[in-house]
């Protein structure tokens, strides 16, 4: 879950290039059926949580002090009950989207690929950070939003799928789970690492050519040379970037400043800051300058589109890029 607060714009005149790949990440995991609740789906075997610090503490930490992450609980530490089961059940549709939220997933991508670790890793948008936040004012929506609002819009956005209704059992697990995840959180108080890390702004303005280069170098091996990502069978190995297969441009993650800090913290996947400040801005505008689905707000006009729900200069819908006008969907 991000902000929706922008700063200093990186130059758009400066796109150029060729078109060729991306970045984000991937969960790779083995299928395990896994009956609960008379329910069939698929799960995977989560990692526990990596060894962090303590608990969160609500007191105020001594000057020079780090204040410690939250541990959210492990994947063994699931109560046996009828709870435990929708919890479960959650955390099952959380990793494996596609194969446990059926006729609401547009694409391949599940919301374990940008909340790593199933929702558990700091500077990922982890679960424990979002819960305890909501209900909250999101100026994307112009109003309170729930946190399953918020969830709703994942499904419509970063899955480029169907916003399960209000109260849906799909909505229901997820959030049995976010907030089994965040059950010893304080509630209202943004914790360390919850959400993304933001990266400072570029000293150069980023550009489509020198994202390229740190893309071919970093990305492409994993997420393919057309950002198409990878599969094993039927399972995204490591999610598309860019194309009908990816989150459409109604999702955050278009937005070259978000990806940009989720980019530096998470990305290449299994390393974290391993590029540089400059790096993840330039790639994160080479990533978003290629097409991808249709925002489910489209007015029937770019233009008009652009300006109601996209007039921020981190956004390249409706812009020229590489002689191309972005934003007419696939």
């Amino acid at each position: 879950m991000t902000t929706d607060n922008h700063d200093t714009p990186p130059a758009q005149s400066s796109w150029s290039g060729a078109a060729s790949s991306a970045l984000i990440l991937g969960l790779a995991a083995l299928p395990l059926a896994l009956a609960i609740g008379g329910i069939l789906y698929s799960r995977p075997s989560t990692p526990d949580a990596p060894a962090v610090a303590a608990q969160s503490s609500t007191a105020t930490p001594a000057a020079g002090l780090v204040p410690a992450v939250f541990s959210p609980p492990g994947e063994r530490d699931i109560p046996d009950s009828k709870m435990g089961e929708w919890i479960q059940r959650g955390e099952a549709i959380f990793a494996r989207t596609p194969e446990n939220a059926v006729g609401f997933s547009g694409n391949s991508l599940s919301c374990a690929n940008c909340h790593i670790d199933a929702g558990r890793l700091k500077n990922a948008a982890p679960m424990w950070g979002a819960y305890p936040m909501y209900p909250a004012y999101r100026k994307k929506t112009d109003h309170v939003d729930t946190f399953a609002e918020r969830v709703r819009g994942c499904f419509m956005y970063s899955m480029n799928g169907t916003a399960p209704q209000d109260g849906h059992d799909i909505l229901v697990a997820v959030e049995a789970y976010a907030y089994w995840m965040a059950s010893k959180a304080p509630i209202g108080e943004k914790q360390p690492g919850a959400g993304f890390a933001k990266v400072p702004k570029p000293e150069q303005a980023p550009t489509f050519d020198a994202g390229q280069k740190v893309y071919t170098a970093n990305c492409a091996l994993c997420h393919g040379d057309q950002g198409q990502g990878q599969k094993s069978g039927k399972l995204t190995v490591f999610p598309a970037l860019w194309g009908k297969d990816s989150y459409n441009w109604g999702a955050g993650m278009h937005e070259i400043d978000k990806a940009a800090s989720f980019i530096k913290s998470n990305m290449p996947y299994g390393l974290h800051n391993a590029l540089s400040d400059q790096e993840a801005w330039d790639v994160a505008t080479f990533i978003n300058s290629f097409e991808r689905p249709q925002d489910p707000r489209f007015k029937g006009d770019v233009k008009q589109t652009r300006q109601q729900f996209h007039d921020s200069p981190y956004s390249t819908y409706g812009l020229e890029v590489n002689g191309k006008l972005l934003g007419v969907g696939l």
